[in-house]
């Protein structure tokens, strides 16, 4: 008997060709396959092989990537999952059993690979695969599958059809396990300059998951904040350019003449004394005291007549034309203000 052989009466062709070679027990007992002939077919010489304690393979051989990836989200499904109140605890004909439920998802170095990181590993070279679940879900790692529990769990990509991690919290999962510093610092750049996500929600997963009191990972983020920032001003000057924007002087320090130094800008235009700053914080330790520096320096600016525009990189990302009319609305309205005080404007 292979693979392609019947189980029973009942075809398998409404099942994934995937599928068709990676079953549960209470798949292969739904098309009328018992414990006893399962026992049978996963003997020593046998056609089948147990993967995962209750997850097989319909062939003798080694499984394909994605078989390994469909027979660990399996594997995860098959944990107790607590019922809400007046939810039956077994399926019932109008509750059927969903082969994954919407809460199991791969997570970690697989799914930065799935999502095309290319200095993610490839799917053979990983020994273990990443899995997130509910954190009251009763499951240990087993095999290849390693379990992830998570009290928050995120809405899962669907990449090639299976349920993903989206990309900052698998990468803060494959960080939790990594020590070597540059394959960390290779994985945070990937993620922003590939535009894969911004810096800030890479960051507040990091910070969530506790991992910014590790020296390698700090260095990382160091790192892919400077990088972030650069990305940022290189479409900043694009878009200045491409929208017709008047060219303002970069990267100024301002002073009151003969008095306090009023802070750094990344785009300062003088003549209608409007400042452009780049908003590229992301959460850290510290947030709370780089805010108030922040708010600071903005309120003193207003008060002296400057008018302050924010950006983002994301806004500079996904909408540099709207950017670009915020800028040019703040410099015509600059006729009807009234003169700002006289400062200094020094490079920076």
């Amino acid at each position: 008997m292979n693979h392609n052989t019947p189980l029973s009466p009942r075809p398998l062709s409404h099942l994934a060709e995937t599928h068709r070679r990676v079953l549960t027990t209470a798949q292969l007992r739904a098309h009328g396959v018992s414990a006893a002939k399962t026992t049978e077919q996963c003997r020593a010489d046998g056609p089948w092989q147990q993967f995962l304690p209750g997850v097989f393979l319909l062939h003798p051989g080694p499984p394909t990537s994605e078989e390994r990836l469909h027979a660990v989200l399996m594997y995860a499904a098959r944990g107790p999952v607590p019922q809400p109140a007046g939810v039956p605890a077994q399926p019932t004909a109008r509750q059927p059993r969903r082969p994954v439920p919407a809460d199991v998802m791969i997570t970690g170095l697989a799914a930065l690979t799935l999502h095309g990181f290319a200095a993610a590993p490839a799917l053979p070279a990983l020994e273990k695969i990443d899995v997130l679940v509910p954190r009251l879900r009763r499951l240990r790692s087993a095999g290849c599958a390693r379990v992830r529990r998570t009290a928050e769990l995120p809405a899962p990509e669907m990449v090639t059809g299976l349920p993903v991690a989206p990309v900052p919290r698998a990468l803060a999962d494959a960080v939790a396990g990594l020590r070597d510093a540059a394959v960390v610092q290779r994985l945070l750049t990937e993620a922003v300059r590939g535009g894969h996500c911004e810096p800030a929600a890479v960051v507040r997963e990091l910070s969530r998951q506790r991992l910014l009191n590790r020296p390698h990972v700090v260095d990382a983020v160091d790192s892919l904040l400077a990088e972030s920032r650069s990305i940022a001003e290189d479409r900043l000057y694009r878009m200045v350019a491409e929208h017709g924007l008047p060219d303002p002087v970069w990267n100024v320090d301002l002073r009151l003449p003969g008095g306090p130094h009023l802070g750094g800008l990344d785009a300062y235009w003088p003549d209608e004394a409007v400042a452009l700053e780049l908003d590229t914080r992301a959460p850290r330790q510290n947030d709370d005291a780089l805010w108030t520096e922040y708010a600071r320096k903005r309120e003193l600016l207003e008060r002296l007549g400057i008018t302050v525009v924010h950006v983002t990189p994301k806004k500079l990302r996904d909408a540099p034309a709207q950017q670009a009319t915020v800028i040019r609305t703040a410099l015509m309205a600059a006729a009807d203000r009234d003169p700002a005080v006289y400062v200094v404007v020094l490079p920076r």
